[in-house]
């Protein structure tokens, strides 16, 4: 017959102190309380013993899951995994773990899984996905749970979050074609119910007005969801517009790569014909031909300082509603390039 499993008494006992010491050491949250020497004798008599936490038996003690829900709108789009990477090594130091769920821009899948993960108790929620106008906000304030959102802002600043600075990032992106001369310049917006979408359409139209630039209407394209598939419809609806225009500052950098696809179809060539830069620098987008111009920020630290602030939230700690703001900063690669000023139609170069 096998041995029992190993007690926190067990190892308690193996490293010579009372049990409540050994589960301070133990706990990542509270082993700060107890010396190195000691918390280093607990935690090798707990693998020497092959101890292993009961989590119900300590939720139960300390009303806590030690969970976290995280609603994701897009796992297919490459920027998020480096964000939960860092979201959960964050949370993982302290003790938690995060359930994932991936909402694909749903609104009746992303109330499903937040209702579900309310179910199971988690200690708080980390939210991409939350739109300017829709219910999830309303279901988080009612919900009476810690809750910060990620990459996006409430319209009224009423939870934690922390982004990228969108407007800045936008008129960087701007400011760069500007610089190579492109004066016709057009936009495929994200998507206006996202707060990303909004609020880098404001920074390109700031960075026309800093470079007294005339924004035409008719080069903005709206997109419903950030897609390979909606930059690429957005793009053809640019191309078949009669305005001309020699760069396309897309939302994102997914955005982006559908406008690619779209000037392929008619036979243009980045950047000879048009210049196109996105926005998020995802991995792998420095491997497209060309190599995508785009505007990068810390996508592990934006995950690690989510994840901070809902500790401190979960942790009980009051005051301001924090909100913070990271970096952009322009990459500039080979889809962007010098054009002359004021062209009629966008420059076709000479064949090979």
């Amino acid at each position: 017959m096998p041995d029992r499993p190993a007690t926190l008494r067990d190892v308690a006992a193996a490293a010579r102190v009372h049990p409540a010491t050994a589960s301070r050491a133990l706990n990542p949250e509270t082993r700060i309380l107890v010396s190195e020497d000691t918390a280093r004798r607990v935690t090798d008599a707990a693998a020497r013993l092959g101890y292993r936490p009961n989590p119900v038996a300590r939720s139960l003690r300390t009303r806590r899951s030690h969970t976290v829900g995280v609603l994701i709108p897009d796992l297919n789009n490459p920027l998020f995994p480096p964000i939960v990477r860092g979201l959960e090594d964050k949370l993982a130091a302290a003790g938690y773990v995060a359930l994932l769920g991936n909402t694909d821009a749903d609104a009746s899948r992303e109330r499903t899984l937040f209702e579900q993960m309310r179910a199971r108790h988690v200690d708080g929620f980390v939210l991409a996905t939350a739109t300017l106008h829709g219910q999830l906000l309303a279901d988080a304030a009612a919900a009476d749970v810690p809750v910060v959102l990620m990459n996006r802002l409430a319209p009224d600043y009423s939870f934690p979050s922390v982004s990228v600075d969108n407007e800045q990032g936008a008129r960087m992106a701007v400011t760069h074609l500007a610089r190579l001369g492109h004066t016709r310049i057009a936009h495929v917006a994200g998507p206006q119910e996202a707060s990303t979408g909004m609020s880098r359409l404001r920074g390109f139209r700031d960075g026309m007005a800093t470079h007294n630039l005339t924004v035409d209407e008719d080069l903005i394209a709206y997109a419903t969801r950030y897609t390979v598939e909606e930059g690429a419809r957005c793009c053809r609806e640019l191309l078949a517009r009669p305005g001309a225009f020699t760069a396309v500052a897309a939302a994102n950098d997914m955005l982006a790569v559908g406008c690619y696809s779209a000037l392929d179809e008619r036979s243009l060539q980045c950047p000879e014909d048009i210049s196109v830069i996105g926005f998020n620098d995802m991995p792998f987008i420095d491997r497209l031909r060309p190599p995508l111009t785009t505007v990068r920020f810390p996508h592990y630290q934006l995950g690690t300082e989510a994840a901070q602030m809902l500790l401190e939230r979960i942790g009980g700690r009051e005051g301001p509603v924090k909100i913070l703001y990271l970096a952009p900063e322009l990459v500039v690669r080979g889809s962007t390039a010098g054009r002359a000023v004021n062209p009629s139609v966008p420059h076709r170069s000479p064949a090979r």
